[in-house]
This record gives C-alpha cells, structure tokens and sequence, in this order.
C-alpha cells in the first residue's frame, strides 16, 4: 500500500459515533500486542514513550530517539500509525515543516500537534497556532493532522469548561483553515459540552477516554477515542502488582 492510500484509509476510520479506538502505544513491542489484538491503527501517547525511555513529557526525549522508537514501530508493523508530536519540537513554522518530514519520512501518515508552548503554561495565540499547524500540514498534502488544544486541560475545574465551548470553536475554525484534518481536545468529559463540539464541528473529533465510556462517546458523536497515557499506567501497575506478588 502506498503511503498516500494508508493515509487516506486512516482518514476514513475516522467516522462520528463510530469512533476509531487508539489504545496508545509506547514502543515496537506494544505495538506488536495492541497489532494482535485486532487495532485498526496504532499511537504514539508523548507520555509513555518519554516515560519509557527516561525521560519526561514535554518534548524531553531527544527527537532522534522518539523517531528512532517510532521507525522501529512502521518497520514492524504495516498499520496506519500516527505519532503524538507534541509541539512540533520547533517554535517557527520552517523547522516545524522539517520535523514533520522526517515524521513522514519514516512512515507515519498522522501527527498530533498541541496549542500548548512547551516549557510554559499558556497556549499559543490562535493566528499564530494556525501557522503553526499550517506548517505541519506543508510536509506533506495527505498527512492526518489531528490539532490538538489543550484549553480543557488547563482548566481543572470541569464546571467552567462550557465557558470554553466558543474559544475551542474559535481554535477548530481557524486550525481547520490552516490545514488540520482532525481535532482533539482531551481533558473534555461533559458528554453534553463533547456532543456540542461535535454538532458544530466538521472536523472529526478526538477525545480522551479518562473518565468516558465508549458508549458515551459514541452518543455524542466522536470519531476518534484516544487512551493517552493511561495503558502505560495500567501496564506499569500490573508489572508491580506481579512482582509484589512473587515476594
């Protein structure tokens, strides 16, 4: 298969209240069980894979060894494969662009790509979170871009979360404008709030399986349900729980 007719056949999983599961992954070989076990695609969480390599989330780990980890996953794998890439591992749009051919250079046919600025506790401007997304999308026409904000995150308390609805349509608009072909927005549990964002929205929407059911995700209309870092929670939980248990 192509790299264009993989990207394309990723894009199509993408289907509101039929949402494409991503049970995230952090290496080869758990993306070789997640593979086993009937995944349509595979994921990177940013997370687990700086985790599990030492290192902490936040663009951390050194971009040679997240790609080099990533290429190990396309070399052993021929499904759909997207890569959580943070911010891009750049501030300007040019270096964005050659991160993200190096991304599809290996394999991938989607990136994640966050409004958050690494290293400081604010999100990037609108217009200037729309070039950078436009950025992304220069490495290459059929990439699925899936542009992340992280308004919801940022804001702990869920009870203000609907005062954010207008920014978060605001930041959909203009990063679809810019290119993106998809658009998460985890750290959103209101099923009333995530079916409103995606009635108004024509991008597909991602959300975050902490604290949602698929049944629920499914009623509002989601198309894509991301576990981020909680399989390798679980994961590490479970190798304690078994080591505890042989003591």
């Amino acid at each position: 298969m192509t790299y264009e007719a993989k990207a394309r056949a990723f894009a199509d999983l993408h289907v509101p209240g039929t949402p494409l599961v991503l049970y995230n992954i952090w290496d080869a070989g758990t993306a070789g069980a997640v593979a086993a076990a009937g995944a349509k695609a595979l994921a990177t969480g940013s997370w687990s894979v700086a985790e599990a390599h030492g290192y902490g989330d936040g663009e951390q780990i050194p971009l040679d060894l997240l790609l080099t980890v990533c290429e190990r996953i396309t070399i052993r794998q021929d499904l759909p494969f997207t890569v959580d890439f943070e911010g891009g591992f750049a501030t300007e749009p040019e270096q964005i662009t050659a991160n993200v051919l190096r991304v599809v250079g290996i394999g991938a046919v989607g990136v994640n790509f966050e409004d958050q600025i690494i290293g400081e506790t604010g999100l990037y401007g609108i217009a200037r979170q729309a070039e950078r997304v436009a950025a992304v999308r220069a490495a290459h026409q059929d990439l699925f871009v899936n542009a992340r904000t992280d308004l919801f995150l940022k804001e702990k308390d869920p009870l203000k979360h609907a005062d954010l609805l207008p920014e978060a349509l605001e930041r959909a608009a203009a990063y679809s404008e810019a290119g993106a072909s998809g658009f998460f927005a985890p750290g959103l549990r209101d099923p009333d709030l995530i079916a409103q964002l995606c009635e108004k929205l024509a991008l597909p929407v991602n959300v975050m399986m902490r604290g949602l059911t698929l049944d629920i995700v499914r009623e509002a209309g989601v198309a894509r349900a991301s576990y981020g870092p909680l399989p390798y929670a679980d994961a590490m939980q479970a190798i304690a729980e078994r080591f505890t248990n042989l003591a």
